[in-house]
Protein backbone atom coordinates (compact mmCIF):
# COMPACT_ATOMS: atom_id res chain seq x y z
CA UNK A 1 0.00 0.00 0.00
CA UNK A 2 1.02 3.33 -1.03
CA UNK A 3 1.54 6.44 1.64
CA UNK A 4 1.08 8.76 -0.58
CA UNK A 5 -1.16 9.69 -3.94
CA UNK A 6 -4.60 8.33 -4.96
CA UNK A 7 -5.78 5.11 -3.94
CA UNK A 8 -8.36 3.34 -5.92
CA UNK A 9 -10.05 -0.13 -6.53
CA UNK A 10 -7.28 -1.15 -9.32
CA UNK A 11 -4.34 -0.72 -6.48
CA UNK A 12 -5.65 -4.17 -4.30
CA UNK A 13 -6.92 -4.59 -1.26
CA UNK A 14 -8.52 -1.96 0.35
CA UNK A 15 -7.32 -0.76 4.01
CA UNK A 16 -8.99 -1.12 7.39
CA UNK A 17 -11.74 -3.63 6.09
CA UNK A 18 -13.36 -0.71 3.80
CA UNK A 19 -15.19 -2.46 0.77
CA UNK A 20 -15.82 -0.81 -2.66
CA UNK A 21 -14.37 2.93 -2.16
CA UNK A 22 -14.69 5.16 -5.14
CA UNK A 23 -10.99 6.85 -4.16
CA UNK A 24 -8.48 6.74 -1.53
CA UNK A 25 -6.46 10.36 -1.35
CA UNK A 26 -3.10 9.60 0.77
CA UNK A 27 -1.25 12.33 2.88
CA UNK A 28 -2.37 15.29 0.34
CA UNK A 29 -0.88 18.74 1.45
CA UNK A 30 -2.52 22.19 1.99
CA UNK A 31 -2.89 22.88 -1.61
CA UNK A 32 -4.34 19.65 -2.87
CA UNK A 33 -7.18 19.46 0.09
CA UNK A 34 -7.98 23.22 -0.61
CA UNK A 35 -8.93 22.18 -4.15
CA UNK A 36 -11.25 19.15 -3.02
CA UNK A 37 -12.73 21.08 -0.47
CA UNK A 38 -13.38 23.74 -2.40
CA UNK A 39 -14.72 21.87 -5.11
CA UNK A 40 -17.02 19.53 -2.87
CA UNK A 41 -18.37 23.22 -1.64
CA UNK A 42 -17.19 21.72 2.14
CA UNK A 43 -15.79 25.54 2.84
CA UNK A 44 -14.80 28.67 1.54
CA UNK A 45 -11.52 30.41 0.52
CA UNK A 46 -11.87 33.50 2.60
CA UNK A 47 -9.30 37.12 2.93
CA UNK A 48 -5.69 35.89 3.52
CA UNK A 49 -5.85 32.73 1.86
CA UNK A 50 -7.62 30.69 5.22
CA UNK A 51 -9.91 27.84 4.33
CA UNK A 52 -13.77 28.54 6.09
CA UNK A 53 -16.23 25.73 7.13
CA UNK A 54 -19.03 25.49 9.17
CA UNK A 55 -19.64 22.65 11.36
CA UNK A 56 -23.31 22.73 11.67
CA UNK A 57 -25.39 21.88 14.71
CA UNK A 58 -22.40 20.54 16.59
CA UNK A 59 -20.10 23.72 16.97
CA UNK A 60 -18.44 22.22 20.11
CA UNK A 61 -17.71 18.90 21.02
CA UNK A 62 -20.22 16.31 22.25
CA UNK A 63 -19.19 14.84 25.04
CA UNK A 64 -22.21 13.34 26.21
CA UNK A 65 -22.33 11.12 23.23
CA UNK A 66 -18.78 9.67 23.63
CA UNK A 67 -18.66 5.80 24.59
CA UNK A 68 -15.61 3.72 25.30
CA UNK A 69 -15.75 0.14 24.99
CA UNK A 70 -15.96 -1.90 28.61
CA UNK A 71 -14.25 -5.32 27.81
CA UNK A 72 -12.37 -7.46 29.85
CA UNK A 73 -9.10 -5.16 29.02
CA UNK A 74 -11.06 -1.91 30.30
CA UNK A 75 -13.41 -2.92 33.14
CA UNK A 76 -10.63 -2.27 35.85
CA UNK A 77 -8.91 0.31 34.21
CA UNK A 78 -11.06 2.84 32.91
CA UNK A 79 -12.91 5.49 35.41
CA UNK A 80 -16.73 4.73 34.09
CA UNK A 81 -18.66 7.32 36.67
CA UNK A 82 -17.11 9.69 33.92
CA UNK A 83 -17.02 7.41 30.56
CA UNK A 84 -20.59 5.78 29.11
CA UNK A 85 -19.95 2.43 28.13
CA UNK A 86 -20.21 0.87 25.36
CA UNK A 87 -20.38 -3.11 24.57
CA UNK A 88 -17.95 -4.79 22.73
CA UNK A 89 -20.98 -6.59 20.26
CA UNK A 90 -22.34 -2.69 20.24
CA UNK A 91 -18.97 -1.38 18.72
CA UNK A 92 -18.37 -4.40 16.18
CA UNK A 93 -22.05 -3.53 14.79
CA UNK A 94 -21.04 0.40 14.74
CA UNK A 95 -17.67 -0.66 12.98
CA UNK A 96 -19.41 -2.87 10.39
CA UNK A 97 -21.74 -0.12 9.97
CA UNK A 98 -19.24 2.39 9.16
CA UNK A 99 -17.66 0.15 6.94
CA UNK A 100 -20.67 -0.14 4.87
CA UNK A 101 -21.78 3.33 5.12
CA UNK A 102 -18.17 4.68 3.50
CA UNK A 103 -18.68 2.47 -0.01
CA UNK A 104 -19.11 4.60 -2.56
CA UNK A 105 -17.75 7.37 -1.10
CA UNK A 106 -14.13 9.63 -1.13
CA UNK A 107 -12.11 8.96 1.31
CA UNK A 108 -9.20 11.44 2.80
CA UNK A 109 -6.02 9.82 4.98
CA UNK A 110 -3.59 11.30 6.74
CA UNK A 111 -0.62 9.46 8.75
CA UNK A 112 0.35 11.45 11.80
CA UNK A 113 1.94 11.18 14.90
CA UNK A 114 0.85 12.66 18.34
CA UNK A 115 3.81 13.31 20.66
CA UNK A 116 6.96 15.01 19.56
CA UNK A 117 9.04 12.75 22.03
CA UNK A 118 9.83 9.32 19.58
CA UNK A 119 9.88 7.55 22.97
CA UNK A 120 6.24 8.07 23.83
CA UNK A 121 4.46 9.08 20.32
CA UNK A 122 1.61 7.16 18.75
CA UNK A 123 1.10 7.01 15.02
CA UNK A 124 -2.34 8.00 14.59
CA UNK A 125 -4.04 7.28 11.19
CA UNK A 126 -7.09 9.48 10.33
CA UNK A 127 -9.44 8.63 7.85
CA UNK A 128 -12.13 11.65 7.00
CA UNK A 129 -14.88 12.18 4.94
CA UNK A 130 -14.41 15.89 4.44
CA UNK A 131 -10.75 16.95 2.57
CA UNK A 132 -11.32 20.09 5.40
CA UNK A 133 -11.21 17.66 8.30
CA UNK A 134 -7.84 16.28 6.20
CA UNK A 135 -6.44 19.61 6.62
CA UNK A 136 -7.71 20.29 9.93
CA UNK A 137 -6.07 16.95 11.32
CA UNK A 138 -2.75 17.50 9.09
CA UNK A 139 -2.31 20.86 11.06
CA UNK A 140 -3.06 19.77 14.52
CA UNK A 141 -1.18 16.84 14.61
CA UNK A 142 2.27 16.29 14.07
CA UNK A 143 3.72 15.39 10.09
CA UNK A 144 6.23 12.42 9.50
CA UNK A 145 8.65 13.19 7.08
CA UNK A 146 8.33 11.47 4.00
CA UNK A 147 10.92 9.02 4.68
CA UNK A 148 9.20 7.97 7.81
CA UNK A 149 5.86 6.76 6.09
CA UNK A 150 7.69 3.63 4.96
CA UNK A 151 6.37 1.07 6.28
CA UNK A 152 4.19 3.28 8.91
CA UNK A 153 1.86 0.99 10.87
CA UNK A 154 -0.64 2.98 12.52
CA UNK A 155 -0.85 2.01 16.59
CA UNK A 156 -4.34 4.12 16.41
CA UNK A 157 -7.14 4.51 13.76
CA UNK A 158 -9.80 6.99 13.60
CA UNK A 159 -12.55 6.92 11.01
CA UNK A 160 -14.55 10.04 11.20
CA UNK A 161 -17.96 10.09 8.75
CA UNK A 162 -20.32 13.14 9.53
CA UNK A 163 -22.69 11.95 7.27
CA UNK A 164 -23.06 8.82 9.59
CA UNK A 165 -26.49 8.32 11.65
CA UNK A 166 -26.16 6.03 14.70
CA UNK A 167 -28.93 3.73 15.52
CA UNK A 168 -29.55 4.55 19.49
CA UNK A 169 -31.70 0.79 19.22
CA UNK A 170 -28.73 -0.85 17.23
CA UNK A 171 -25.53 0.73 18.53
CA UNK A 172 -26.34 1.35 22.24
CA UNK A 173 -25.76 5.34 21.74
CA UNK A 174 -27.50 8.07 23.67
CA UNK A 175 -28.80 10.43 19.76
CA UNK A 176 -27.78 9.30 16.11
CA UNK A 177 -23.95 11.31 17.16
CA UNK A 178 -21.22 9.72 17.99
CA UNK A 179 -17.55 9.20 19.31
CA UNK A 180 -16.48 5.23 20.10
CA UNK A 181 -13.39 4.70 21.40
CA UNK A 182 -12.64 1.22 21.58
CA UNK A 183 -8.72 0.68 23.64
CA UNK A 184 -8.36 -2.63 23.05
CA UNK A 185 -8.63 -2.80 19.53
CA UNK A 186 -7.34 1.36 19.02
CA UNK A 187 -9.93 2.33 16.84
CA UNK A 188 -12.03 5.39 17.04
CA UNK A 189 -15.79 5.83 15.11
CA UNK A 190 -16.99 9.46 14.88
CA UNK A 191 -20.29 9.70 13.28
CA UNK A 192 -22.84 12.30 12.54
CA UNK A 193 -20.79 15.55 13.71
CA UNK A 194 -18.97 18.27 11.59
CA UNK A 195 -16.96 19.32 14.74
CA UNK A 196 -13.03 18.53 13.68
CA UNK A 197 -12.08 18.67 17.53
CA UNK A 198 -13.55 15.74 18.32
CA UNK A 199 -10.25 13.98 16.15
CA UNK A 200 -7.77 15.60 18.10
CA UNK A 201 -9.38 15.09 21.41
CA UNK A 202 -9.67 11.06 20.13
CA UNK A 203 -5.77 11.14 20.00
CA UNK A 204 -5.86 12.97 23.22
CA UNK A 205 -8.33 10.30 25.18
CA UNK A 206 -6.15 7.50 23.83
CA UNK A 207 -2.66 9.52 25.15
CA UNK A 208 -4.58 9.29 28.40
CA UNK A 209 -5.14 5.79 28.45
CA UNK A 210 -1.62 4.50 27.50
CA UNK A 211 1.02 7.23 28.89
CA UNK A 212 0.33 6.59 32.97
CA UNK A 213 1.40 3.24 32.31
CA UNK A 214 4.39 4.26 31.25
CA UNK A 215 4.98 6.84 34.22
CA UNK A 216 4.26 9.63 31.60
CA UNK A 217 1.88 12.52 32.85
CA UNK A 218 -0.36 13.60 30.28
CA UNK A 219 -1.71 17.27 30.46
CA UNK A 220 -4.25 19.47 28.94
CA UNK A 221 -2.17 22.29 29.21
CA UNK A 222 -0.25 24.72 26.95
CA UNK A 223 3.37 25.32 27.52
CA UNK A 224 6.09 27.62 26.78
CA UNK A 225 9.78 27.85 27.45
CA UNK A 226 12.17 31.02 28.10
CA UNK A 227 15.66 31.83 25.84
CA UNK A 228 17.38 30.14 29.45
CA UNK A 229 15.65 26.90 29.20
CA UNK A 230 12.59 27.64 31.91
CA UNK A 231 9.95 26.16 30.78
CA UNK A 232 6.29 26.45 32.07
CA UNK A 233 2.90 24.64 31.80
CA UNK A 234 -0.17 26.18 31.98
CA UNK A 235 -3.42 24.37 32.49
CA UNK A 236 -7.26 25.54 31.67
CA UNK A 237 -10.19 24.77 30.48
CA UNK A 238 -11.64 26.28 27.02
CA UNK A 239 -12.07 30.02 27.43
CA UNK A 240 -8.99 30.54 30.13
CA UNK A 241 -6.21 31.95 28.11
CA UNK A 242 -4.19 28.72 27.62
CA UNK A 243 -3.29 29.50 23.94
CA UNK A 244 -3.18 33.48 24.30
CA UNK A 245 -0.91 33.05 27.41
CA UNK A 246 1.63 30.99 25.91
CA UNK A 247 1.74 32.55 22.93
CA UNK A 248 4.37 35.30 24.37
CA UNK A 249 6.70 36.74 21.97
CA UNK A 250 9.32 36.60 24.56
CA UNK A 251 9.31 32.92 25.40
CA UNK A 252 9.44 29.94 22.56
CA UNK A 253 5.89 28.29 22.30
CA UNK A 254 5.77 23.93 22.66
CA UNK A 255 2.17 23.96 22.26
CA UNK A 256 -1.02 25.44 23.10
CA UNK A 257 -3.03 22.56 24.31
CA UNK A 258 -1.88 19.24 24.88
CA UNK A 259 1.63 17.49 26.32
CA UNK A 260 3.29 14.80 27.96
CA UNK A 261 6.00 15.24 31.06
CA UNK A 262 8.25 12.54 31.31
CA UNK A 263 11.92 11.25 32.31
CA UNK A 264 13.39 13.81 29.87
CA UNK A 265 11.25 16.86 30.61
CA UNK A 266 7.78 18.20 28.60
CA UNK A 267 6.75 17.48 25.27
CA UNK A 268 4.22 18.46 22.84
CA UNK A 269 1.23 15.89 21.80
CA UNK A 270 0.58 18.23 18.54
CA UNK A 271 2.06 19.92 16.03
CA UNK A 272 -0.32 22.82 15.93
CA UNK A 273 -2.73 25.15 17.37
CA UNK A 274 -6.74 25.37 18.00
CA UNK A 275 -7.09 28.75 18.92
CA UNK A 276 -10.38 30.43 19.90
CA UNK A 277 -11.08 33.37 17.53
CA UNK A 278 -14.43 35.17 19.26
CA UNK A 279 -13.38 38.82 19.67
CA UNK A 280 -9.67 37.99 18.46
CA UNK A 281 -7.60 41.43 18.52
CA UNK A 282 -4.87 42.01 16.01
CA UNK A 283 -3.37 44.11 18.71
CA UNK A 284 -3.63 42.03 21.41
CA UNK A 285 -3.24 38.98 20.06
CA UNK A 286 -0.58 39.82 16.96
CA UNK A 287 0.69 36.06 16.57
CA UNK A 288 -2.76 34.38 16.07
CA UNK A 289 -3.85 37.15 14.67
CA UNK A 290 -1.63 36.37 11.69
CA UNK A 291 -2.51 33.15 11.54
CA UNK A 292 -6.02 33.75 10.71
CA UNK A 293 -4.78 35.82 6.96
CA UNK A 294 -2.61 32.48 6.07
CA UNK A 295 -2.82 30.13 3.43
CA UNK A 296 -3.16 26.68 5.49
CA UNK A 297 -5.07 27.80 8.03
CA UNK A 298 -8.71 26.60 8.79
CA UNK A 299 -11.54 28.75 10.14
CA UNK A 300 -14.36 27.12 12.24
CA UNK A 301 -17.80 28.77 12.78
CA UNK A 302 -15.84 32.27 11.18
CA UNK A 303 -18.69 34.73 10.30
CA UNK A 304 -17.19 36.73 7.24
CA UNK A 305 -18.37 39.17 4.48
CA UNK A 306 -19.84 37.44 1.41
CA UNK A 307 -18.64 40.26 -0.95
CA UNK A 308 -15.00 40.95 0.65
CA UNK A 309 -14.56 37.42 2.24
CA UNK A 310 -13.04 39.76 5.54
CA UNK A 311 -14.12 37.82 8.74
CA UNK A 312 -15.49 39.57 11.42
CA UNK A 313 -14.02 37.94 14.69
CA UNK A 314 -16.52 39.89 16.75
CA UNK A 315 -20.26 38.28 15.63
CA UNK A 316 -20.74 35.19 17.53
CA UNK A 317 -23.96 34.52 15.80
CA UNK A 318 -23.07 31.06 15.14
CA UNK A 319 -21.51 30.44 18.43
CA UNK A 320 -18.89 31.49 21.01
CA UNK A 321 -16.74 28.92 19.57
CA UNK A 322 -15.34 30.23 16.31
CA UNK A 323 -12.32 28.86 15.80
CA UNK A 324 -8.70 28.63 13.69
CA UNK A 325 -6.32 25.72 13.41
CA UNK A 326 -3.02 26.57 11.95
CA UNK A 327 0.48 24.39 12.04
CA UNK A 328 2.82 25.68 14.92
CA UNK A 329 5.48 27.21 12.96
CA UNK A 330 2.93 29.85 11.86
CA UNK A 331 3.77 31.20 15.30
CA UNK A 332 7.36 32.92 14.81
CA UNK A 333 8.65 31.89 18.35
CA UNK A 334 7.42 28.44 17.87
CA UNK A 335 9.63 25.59 18.81
CA UNK A 336 10.48 23.30 16.21
CA UNK A 337 11.19 20.13 18.38
CA UNK A 338 8.25 20.31 20.42
CA UNK A 339 10.46 19.68 23.54
CA UNK A 340 11.39 20.95 27.05
CA UNK A 341 13.07 20.32 30.30
CA UNK A 342 11.54 19.48 33.25
CA UNK A 343 8.96 23.05 34.31
CA UNK A 344 10.13 25.64 36.83
CA UNK A 345 6.50 26.34 36.98
CA UNK A 346 2.88 25.33 36.65
CA UNK A 347 0.55 27.91 36.09
CA UNK A 348 -3.35 26.91 36.61
CA UNK A 349 -5.47 28.96 34.91
CA UNK A 350 -9.49 29.82 36.23
CA UNK A 351 -11.72 32.25 34.89
CA UNK A 352 -13.89 32.90 37.61
CA UNK A 353 -16.88 34.49 36.40
CA UNK A 354 -17.94 35.04 40.04
CA UNK A 355 -14.99 38.04 40.82
CA UNK A 356 -13.78 37.04 43.64
CA UNK A 357 -10.63 34.98 43.30
CA UNK A 358 -7.04 36.74 42.62
CA UNK A 359 -5.57 37.34 40.26
CA UNK A 360 -2.78 35.72 41.17
CA UNK A 361 -2.24 33.37 44.39
CA UNK A 362 1.33 31.21 44.88
CA UNK A 363 -0.09 27.03 45.64
CA UNK A 364 1.88 24.58 47.58
CA UNK A 365 1.99 21.13 46.40
CA UNK A 366 -1.20 20.20 48.56
CA UNK A 367 -2.82 23.30 47.08
CA UNK A 368 -1.69 22.05 43.76
CA UNK A 369 -3.21 18.74 43.52
CA UNK A 370 -6.39 19.97 44.95
CA UNK A 371 -6.74 22.44 42.50
CA UNK A 372 -5.69 20.72 39.94
CA UNK A 373 -8.39 18.24 40.57
CA UNK A 374 -11.11 20.43 41.24
CA UNK A 375 -10.46 21.60 37.92
CA UNK A 376 -13.06 25.15 38.68
CA UNK A 377 -13.48 27.62 36.17
CA UNK A 378 -16.76 28.96 35.56
CA UNK A 379 -19.28 29.47 31.93
CA UNK A 380 -20.89 32.66 31.53
CA UNK A 381 -23.84 33.42 29.40
CA UNK A 382 -23.91 33.06 26.09
CA UNK A 383 -21.10 30.14 25.73
CA UNK A 384 -24.19 27.55 25.76
CA UNK A 385 -27.65 27.47 24.98
CA UNK A 386 -29.93 28.45 27.95
CA UNK A 387 -27.31 29.44 30.34
CA UNK A 388 -28.66 32.80 32.04
CA UNK A 389 -25.66 33.53 34.47
CA UNK A 390 -22.45 32.83 35.75
CA UNK A 391 -22.28 28.32 36.31
CA UNK A 392 -19.17 26.97 38.51
CA UNK A 393 -18.10 24.13 36.23
CA UNK A 394 -15.35 21.82 37.79
CA UNK A 395 -13.54 19.65 35.29
CA UNK A 396 -11.32 17.32 36.78
CA UNK A 397 -7.49 17.48 35.94
CA UNK A 398 -8.85 20.28 33.59
CA UNK A 399 -10.21 18.27 31.24
CA UNK A 400 -12.80 15.36 32.52
CA UNK A 401 -14.37 14.49 28.95
CA UNK A 402 -10.86 13.17 27.74
CA UNK A 403 -9.71 11.25 31.72
CA UNK A 404 -10.61 8.11 30.62
CA UNK A 405 -8.83 7.14 34.23
CA UNK A 406 -9.46 8.16 37.57
CA UNK A 407 -8.56 11.62 38.29
CA UNK A 408 -6.06 10.23 41.08
CA UNK A 409 -4.07 8.14 38.43
CA UNK A 410 -3.51 11.93 37.17
CA UNK A 411 -2.87 13.85 40.66
CA UNK A 412 -0.65 11.74 41.95
CA UNK A 413 1.58 11.74 38.85
CA UNK A 414 1.51 15.27 38.80
CA UNK A 415 1.97 15.37 42.74
CA UNK A 416 5.43 12.89 42.37
CA UNK A 417 6.92 15.33 39.48
CA UNK A 418 6.17 19.02 41.23
CA UNK A 419 7.90 17.30 44.39
CA UNK A 420 10.47 15.35 42.37
CA UNK A 421 11.62 18.92 40.11
CA UNK A 422 10.94 21.17 42.53
CA UNK A 423 8.39 23.27 40.91
CA UNK A 424 6.69 26.71 41.58
CA UNK A 425 2.85 26.38 40.76
CA UNK A 426 0.43 29.48 40.69
CA UNK A 427 -3.04 30.13 40.50
CA UNK A 428 -4.49 32.46 37.63
CA UNK A 429 -7.45 33.86 37.70
CA UNK A 430 -8.07 35.45 34.02
CA UNK A 431 -11.94 35.29 34.52
CA UNK A 432 -13.82 38.48 36.54
CA UNK A 433 -12.93 41.64 38.94
CA UNK A 434 -14.67 44.07 40.67
CA UNK A 435 -17.90 42.22 40.79
CA UNK A 436 -18.97 38.89 38.90
CA UNK A 437 -20.33 38.97 35.40
CA UNK A 438 -22.31 42.15 34.02
CA UNK A 439 -21.30 43.93 37.41
CA UNK A 440 -17.20 43.86 37.23
CA UNK A 441 -14.72 43.67 34.15
CA UNK A 442 -12.73 40.97 32.34
CA UNK A 443 -9.46 40.78 34.39
CA UNK A 444 -7.04 43.26 32.41
CA UNK A 445 -4.62 41.15 30.23
CA UNK A 446 -1.68 43.45 30.74
CA UNK A 447 -2.19 42.55 34.24
CA UNK A 448 -2.29 39.03 33.75
CA UNK A 449 0.73 39.82 32.01
CA UNK A 450 2.75 41.16 34.04
CA UNK A 451 1.59 38.80 36.85
CA UNK A 452 3.02 36.19 34.73
CA UNK A 453 5.88 37.56 33.85
CA UNK A 454 6.92 37.77 37.95
CA UNK A 455 6.26 34.22 38.14
CA UNK A 456 8.24 32.98 35.54
CA UNK A 457 11.21 35.38 35.89
CA UNK A 458 11.63 34.20 39.43
CA UNK A 459 10.89 37.28 40.93
CA UNK A 460 7.41 36.95 42.12
CA UNK A 461 8.54 34.14 44.29
CA UNK A 462 10.64 36.50 46.77
CA UNK A 463 7.40 39.01 47.07
CA UNK A 464 5.41 39.14 50.52
CA UNK A 465 2.63 37.09 50.64
CA UNK A 466 -0.86 37.27 52.86
CA UNK A 467 -3.22 34.34 53.17
CA UNK A 468 -6.37 34.27 51.24
CA UNK A 469 -9.02 34.32 53.84
CA UNK A 470 -11.69 32.20 52.43
CA UNK A 471 -9.66 30.12 49.92
CA UNK A 472 -6.21 29.89 52.34
CA UNK A 473 -3.53 30.27 49.70
CA UNK A 474 -0.65 32.89 49.62
CA UNK A 475 -1.64 35.92 47.60
CA UNK A 476 1.05 38.58 46.52
CA UNK A 477 0.53 41.80 48.30
CA UNK A 478 2.29 43.47 46.04
CA UNK A 479 3.61 43.23 42.39
CA UNK A 480 6.16 46.14 40.66
CA UNK A 481 3.43 47.51 37.20
CA UNK A 482 0.55 46.13 38.98
CA UNK A 483 -2.39 48.47 40.58
CA UNK A 484 -2.37 47.41 44.39
CA UNK A 485 -6.02 47.02 44.86
CA UNK A 486 -6.53 44.72 41.88
CA UNK A 487 -4.33 42.07 44.37
CA UNK A 488 -7.15 42.47 47.05
CA UNK A 489 -10.41 41.16 45.45
CA UNK A 490 -12.61 42.65 48.03
CA UNK A 491 -10.89 46.06 47.43
CA UNK A 492 -12.30 46.19 43.82
CA UNK A 493 -15.99 45.50 44.84
CA UNK A 494 -18.23 48.32 45.99
CA UNK A 495 -20.70 46.23 47.64
CA UNK A 496 -18.29 44.79 50.44
CA UNK A 497 -21.22 42.30 51.62
CA UNK A 498 -21.76 41.03 48.46
CA UNK A 499 -18.36 40.25 47.68
CA UNK A 500 -18.09 37.99 51.09
CA UNK A 501 -21.56 35.89 50.25
CA UNK A 502 -20.32 35.42 46.97
CA UNK A 503 -17.26 34.03 48.20
CA UNK A 504 -18.66 31.77 50.61
CA UNK A 505 -21.18 30.46 48.16
CA UNK A 506 -17.98 29.76 45.46
CA UNK A 507 -15.98 27.69 48.75
CA UNK A 508 -19.21 25.67 49.34
CA UNK A 509 -19.16 25.05 45.56
CA UNK A 510 -15.47 23.72 45.73
CA UNK A 511 -16.15 21.77 49.05
CA UNK A 512 -19.39 19.59 47.28
CA UNK A 513 -17.47 19.38 44.53
CA UNK A 514 -14.19 17.63 45.78
CA UNK A 515 -16.28 15.34 48.32
CA UNK A 516 -15.99 12.70 45.56
CA UNK A 517 -12.26 12.98 45.62
CA UNK A 518 -11.42 13.10 49.33
CA UNK A 519 -11.38 9.04 49.94
CA UNK A 520 -8.66 9.04 46.91
CA UNK A 521 -6.61 11.69 48.36
CA UNK A 522 -4.23 12.26 51.26
CA UNK A 523 -4.93 14.39 54.20
CA UNK A 524 -2.82 17.50 53.24
CA UNK A 525 -4.89 17.16 49.95
CA UNK A 526 -8.06 17.50 51.96
CA UNK A 527 -6.74 19.95 54.17
CA UNK A 528 -5.62 22.45 51.36
CA UNK A 529 -9.23 22.93 50.19
CA UNK A 530 -10.68 26.48 50.77
CA UNK A 531 -13.33 25.07 53.18
CA UNK A 532 -10.48 24.68 56.03
CA UNK A 533 -10.08 28.04 55.91
CA UNK A 534 -12.98 30.53 55.98
CA UNK A 535 -11.87 33.05 58.35
CA UNK A 536 -14.10 36.37 57.16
Amino acid sequence: MENLGVYNSAHGAEPFGFRNLERLFWNLEAPALYEHALANREARLIQGGALAADTGVHTGRSPRDKFVVRDAKTENEVWWDNNAAMSPEQFETLLADFLKAAEGKDLFVQDLYGGADPAYRIKARVFTEYAWHSLFIRNLLRRPAYEELAGYEPDLTIVDLPSFKADPARHGTRTDTVIAVDFTRKIVLIGSSSYAGEMKKSVFTYLNYILPKMGIMPMHCSANVGHGGDAAIFFGLSGTGKTTLSSDPNRILLGDDEHGWGPSGIFNFEGGCYAKTIRLSRDAEPEIYATTERFGTVLENVVFDPTTRVPDFDDASKTENSRCAYPIDFIPNASATGRAGHPRNIVMLTADAFGVLPPIAKLTGAEAMYHFISGYTAKVAGTEKGLKGPEATFSTCFGAPFMPRHPSVYGNLLRDLIARHHVDCWLVNTGWTGGGVGVGRRMPIRVTRRLLTAALDGSLSRADFRRDPYFGFAVPTSVPGVEPHILYPVKTWQDKAAFAETAKRLVKMFDQNFKRFEAHVDADVRAAGPQMSIAA
